[in-house]
């Protein structure tokens, strides 16, 4: 079954995501249009083999449920209110609640300030929005769970344009959101023993809670839940999200991390969950031509087919999250056979798709940032990379796709990060992990 979806995954690249790109001579500027994400919708669960149906239709009921009790409860809070607050603040998150403070800063005032608004913002499903700092402010009655999130200039058939401007990622795993969250919790209540530091245990618990309500009956995590629509529904590995979600429930599981105190039950589940994404990260790895290569940065739920993110985002091999899959891959403490051919396979796919003696960076401010000739540099790697031709790939804002990335627009070609060097961590990693696991 599972070599069967990853076929299927790379037949329905081939012959639906690009079909411009392959009829496109080699030197065209466009050479397709970026696809929509499909919708992980109930028709689509209705055509499901009759052994698969019942997992996903309780899925999307359990999804659809717990998005009717979120509204619910912000409604109830609303009523008699006058004038509603505004929105939550956005900026950057992640710096406001460090992880690696020594252990007694935990239960400073400065910590605890940053812990309570964390408390005030989780969702009645446990989750928590993304790009809030958390060193501000209480969430007040009747104010919205997130921050604004929606992109500012987007335009009807955006792909990112929220479907409601005032209830978007309500609950996610992008941006570290809810992770790092919970992560953060835990360092506080080991700080605070006995019942003061209960509200903390029993808010993390909470917020593994959710995560394990919102895996998928294959083992992968979509970006928001309870499910926006879109390519939000899509199994997210962009910025490392379903691996550094694997990673937590492992941490669960053993009671690591300052989570010794959850339950049994949960470090059951959790446990149970981390090895389902395990295997789901083996079972997306792209087989093209009989080969394993990489892994794209989201896929269709049901078919695991890479899909697009936003419109210039294109479904393709992503470098960048492919490096973080192989170095968690390569972290098992007793590979197994499978996990050892998706590492060799993986490292052997970076090591071709190195582009040597260029160079990226800002040549001027008329024509931006470019990869130009630069003998003797360090190897760079696109970020994308077509499934059918392995040549790099650039979207622009109006989904037009691109073999050339002089091409696309100056504002993209100088706001994404096109070409990097991520592969070296995996690389570096793959040196000790070989000598240990040995070579093919």
């Amino acid at each position: 079954m599972r070599s069967a979806t990853r076929a299927l995954s790379t037949h329905l690249c081939l012959s639906l995501c690009f079909p411009l790109l392959l009829a496109a001579p080699v030197t065209a500027a466009v050479i397709g249009t970026n696809p929509p994400a499909p919708p992980l919708n109930a028709e689509r669960v209705a055509a499901l083999p009759t052994d698969a149906r019942a997992a996903w239709s309780a899925y999307l009921a359990r999804s659809k449920a717990q998005l009717a009790a979120d509204r619910a409860a912000l409604a109830a809070e609303r009523q008699g209110l006058a004038t509603l607050p505004p929105p939550p603040e956005g900026g950057h998150a992640e710096k406001s609640m460090p992880l690696q403070q020594p252990a007694a800063w935990y239960a400073t005032a400065e910590a605890l300030k940053v812990a309570d608004n964390i408390l005030s913002f989780q969702t009645p499903a446990g989750g928590w929005g993304k790009n809030q700092p958390r060193d501000r402010a209480p969430r007040l009655k009747g104010q919205d769970y997130v921050a604004d999130n929606n992109f500012k200039s987007a335009v009807p058939g955006n792909f990112d344009l929220a479907a409601d401007p005032r209830w978007s990622y309500v609950g996610t795993i992008d941006n570290d959101a809810t992770i790092t969250e919970i992560r953060f919790l835990a360092r506080v209540a080991a700080q605070l023993k006995g019942s003061i530091g209960e509200v903390y245990r029993q808010s993390a618990i909470k917020g593994l809670n959710y995560l394990l309500a919102a895996q998928f009956p294959n083992g992968g995590w979509p970006q928001v839940w309870p499910l926006q629509g879109g390519y939000h529904d899509a199994v997210t590995l962009n910025d490392n999200a379903v691996v550094e979600v694997a990673e937590l429930m492992e941490a669960a599981a053993r009671g690591e991390d300052q989570l010794d105190f959850l339950p049994p039950d949960v470090k059951a589940r959790a446990a149970a969950a981390g090895q389902r994404a395990l295997q789901l990260l083996l079972d997306a790895q792209m087989v093209v031509g009989g080969r394993k290569l990489l892994w794209a940065q989201q896929y269709d739920a049901l078919t695991l087919a890479p899909v697009s993110a936003r419109n210039y985002e294109p479904p393709s091999l992503c470098v960048g999250e492919s490096t973080g899959v192989l170095v968690y891959l390569m972290s098992r403490p007793a590979p197994s056979a499978e996990i050892k051919a998706a590492v060799r396979s993986g490292i052997a796919a970076l090591r071709e798709l190195a582009i040597k003696d260029k160079a990226w960076g800002k040549i001027d401010d008329q024509q931006g940032r470019r990869l130009t000739d630069k003998p003797g540099a360090e190897p760079v790697w696109a970020r994308y990379y077509d499934v059918a031709t392995l040549k790099p790939i650039f979207g622009d804002r109006d989904k037009s796709l691109h073999d050339n990335l002089d091409d696309i627009s100056l504002e993209r070609r100088n706001g994404y990060a096109w070409y990097g060097t991520w592969p070296k961590k995996a690389l570096q990693a793959y040196e000790d992990w070989s000598r240990r696991w040995g070579s093919p």
